[in-house]
């Protein structure tokens, strides 16, 4: 699942009002669903069916019926999770070094992306020392000295 279909459905599904979205099951977006639970914007992300977030269905239904469920975090009848933006589009790729992560990351400019603000995060994916792909939040980025590909900006 491309980077901007993630944006859309969550960010269809906290407008809406929904508890529960199903996304795809792949890698990409378990690691960016880890990534905002562990920054307090979900309540939970569970493996299931497309009918089902049961993580018992996960093991019995076919590859191409494999979900992720994230459960919305709500208080006060307000999504936690305010905004899901994409910043590398498909037509438009932005990479930045480490020093201009480092930039946004402190609350200053860097080639045309707008500083980060209090209580936002940044995903970006990167590459680990075997050419693997991992996605990783600025803050991280910033303390291992990676650079890499800016993805989507969540508050």
């Amino acid at each position: 699942m491309l980077p901007h279909v993630f944006c859309s459905t969550l960010t269809n599904a906290f407008r809406a009002r929904h508890s529960l979205v199903p996304l795809l099951y792949n890698a990409e977006n378990l690691a960016m669903l880890s990534l905002l639970l562990r920054h307090g914007f979900l309540s939970s992300v569970s493996r299931g069916s497309k009918d089902s977030p049961e993580p018992t269905t996960f093991l019995t239904s076919s590859e191409q019926d494999r979900r992720i469920w994230a459960q919305l975090k709500y208080r006060d009848d307000m999504s936690v999770l305010n905004a899901v933006e994409l910043v590398s589009k498909p037509s438009k790729k932005v990479y930045c070094s480490a020093d201009d992560l480092y930039l946004l990351a402190t609350g200053r400019r860097s080639n045309y992306v707008r500083p980060m603000s209090i209580g936002e995060i940044a995903i970006i994916q990167t590459k680990d020392g075997r050419g693997k792909r991992i996605w990783m939040e600025i803050r991280d980025a910033v303390r291992a000295k990676k650079s890499g590909e800016l993805l989507i900006r969540a508050r």
